[in-house]
């Protein structure tokens, strides 16, 4: 009861941001591109996701009836970053509370708009909303954490007929924030949209974050990838896949390429072919450049 009614008043107090029309560019946020937030696999994934560096922890726990929030059940948070940067850019005022029909999601991030494809988003929405987060990162103290959900609550609207008529769902706090923050911010690929498997959508926002536009492209030791990606996978299945993801040269944007060190260490290495792809505005592109394109 005390839960609903915490709900209810947070509902009250913020102003309704209805989605605009349109097909602009996606928008990523930077550390969710940058770290293990997401499991990569549609198998249902309850074993939770920890990950350590320095000073930034992150644990990640799911529910049995749900599961782990997966990487494509992030495009809804592409989405809705996209939106409020762009409503910002335009003078607009912006909200965690955000109203959208299932249609305007589903087309912005390149899905169906069937029957299925709107319960799959609903499906999506749950498991965005059971997902739990505990991070110290952008906290004012050291070793401080911020346990927050990927959507504090969502809620479906209909028609006087009971037919689907749009969402309503309350983004967090920590989200939102990192969003309104130009420099946590990233124009993504369209195309990353049409990747499908859930490895190669995680190296592509790591790429894309990491690589930025450096002339000589970027490098990472595959181990490092492994435990970066918070994987279920072998470090021996995990540095296969890559190996086909670079076969395949699956990464719109960028070119892939892997070697194996004297030492025995595999390394992936990628640098930028097409950055005309991402039209980015020369201040952005600058922010993007100077914003943590390091480890």
């Amino acid at each position: 009861m005390a839960a609903r009614h915490h709900s209810l008043s947070e509902r009250g107090q913020l102003d309704l941001f209805r989605a605009l029309p349109g097909d602009f560019a996606p928008r990523d946020a930077q550390d969710l591109m940058a770290y293990p937030f997401f499991s990569l696999s549609k198998t249902p994934r309850v074993a939770p996701i920890d990950f350590r560096t320095g000073s930034i922890a992150i644990r990640v726990e799911a529910v049995p009836d749900h599961g782990m929030a997966t990487i494509w059940d992030a495009d809804i948070l592409i989405w809705a970053a996209s939106q409020i940067v762009e409503a910002r850019d335009a003078g607009l005022r912006t909200s965690r509370l955000m109203a959208a029909t299932p249609y305007e999601i589903l087309t912005f991030v390149g899905r169906g708009t069937s029957l299925r494809d709107y319960q799959r988003l609903k499906a999506a929405l749950d498991r965005l909303q059971s997902t739990t987060i505990s991070t110290t990162l952008r906290q004012p103290a050291e070793g401080r954490r911020h346990r927050f959900s990927w959507i504090n609550e969502w809620q479906e609207r209909t028609d006087r007929n009971g037919r689907p008529d749009g969402v309503d769902l309350i983004l967090p706090d920590w989200f939102y924030r990192a969003v309104l923050d130009d420099a946590l911010v990233l124009t993504i690929d369209r195309a990353y949209f049409g990747l499908t498997g859930g490895l190669e959508r995680w190296l592509y926002r790591l790429v894309r974050k990491h690589g930025g536009h450096q002339d000589h492209g970027w490098s990472f030791d595959v181990a490092h990838l492994h435990a970066k990606s918070g994987s279920l996978s072998p470090l021996k299945h995990f540095a296969y896949d890559l190996r086909a993801i670079v076969g395949r040269q699956a990464l719109p944007g960028y070119r892939l390429g892997m070697r194996r060190q004297t030492d025995g260490a595999d390394i992936l290495s990628f640098v930028e072919i097409d950055a005309a792809r991402l039209a980015l505005p020369t201040r952005r592109r600058l922010a993007a450049i100077r914003s943590g394109d390091k480890l």
